[in-house]
């Protein structure tokens, strides 16, 4: 997941970005992160920070649906004590959710799954004995996804059910960068997906841009 914060344009009318990166693969050198680069270096060329927090380096546990997060309206709520406050935080400071996986049995990795569970109920407040907001309402969501079939067959899962993931939690969904991986003896990364990457990071700043223009 990627998020950005906006900030009033500086002396040289240049927007500053905020950004983190929530990323779903176990691999520190794999497929996902790599076509993930050139999308936040095309971001740093255009004034853009970020930060990359690595999912599987968290501890995130499973929801219960104990419904404890919904008793204050206010606050994240969860009584599990692990490190999914900390990004509930970092959400709350950003505009913009790009969550970059690779595909395992059509859909995200573990963690990343554990953590929108997560995020469904202490983000929305819907499910107390009154329904209450979505305390991230408004905010922007892409996918980075990475997969062994062709995306319109190995993606299209993941996406429908992100799709439905953000009309339910009033997000902004804005589209998907899915690339395939031919094999384990392959190489992935090569100049055509280095390019699909930064003309989609370009394709979400300028959404972005576009959003945040005042009417």
């Amino acid at each position: 997941m990627v998020c950005f914060r906006w900030f009033v344009p500086d002396a040289q009318g240049v927007v500053v970005v905020e950004y983190n990166v929530l990323m779903g693969s176990p691999r520190k050198t794999g497929n996902t992160v790599e076509l993930v680069k050139p999308f936040m270096e095309e971001l740093a060329l255009h004034h853009v920070q970020g930060e990359l927090i690595w999912l599987y380096d968290k501890k995130i546990q499973p929801c219960t649906a104990c419904r404890t997060c919904q008793k204050d309206w206010s606050i994240f709520g969860c009584p599990c004590r692990d490190d999914v406050g900390e990004i509930f935080d970092k959400l709350l400071a950003c505009n913009l959710i790009v969550l970059a996986t690779p595909i395992y049995s059509w859909y995200c990795t573990p963690p990343m799954k554990a953590l929108l569970d997560r995020l469904v109920y202490g983000m929305n407040k819907y499910y107390g004995d009154a329904r209450g907001p979505a305390l991230w309402a408004g905010k922007k969501t892409a996918l980075v996804v990475t997969c062994g079939y062709r995306p319109e067959k190995g993606a299209d899962l993941f996406e429908e059910g992100i799709r439905r993931y953000c009309k339910h939690s009033q997000l902004q969904y804005l589209g998907m960068l899915a690339e395939r991986d031919l094999g384990y003896q392959s190489i992935f990364m090569d100049a055509e997906k280095e390019r699909h990457s930064r003309s989609f990071a370009l394709e979400i700043l300028g959404s972005l841009k576009k959003s945040m223009s005042p009417t």
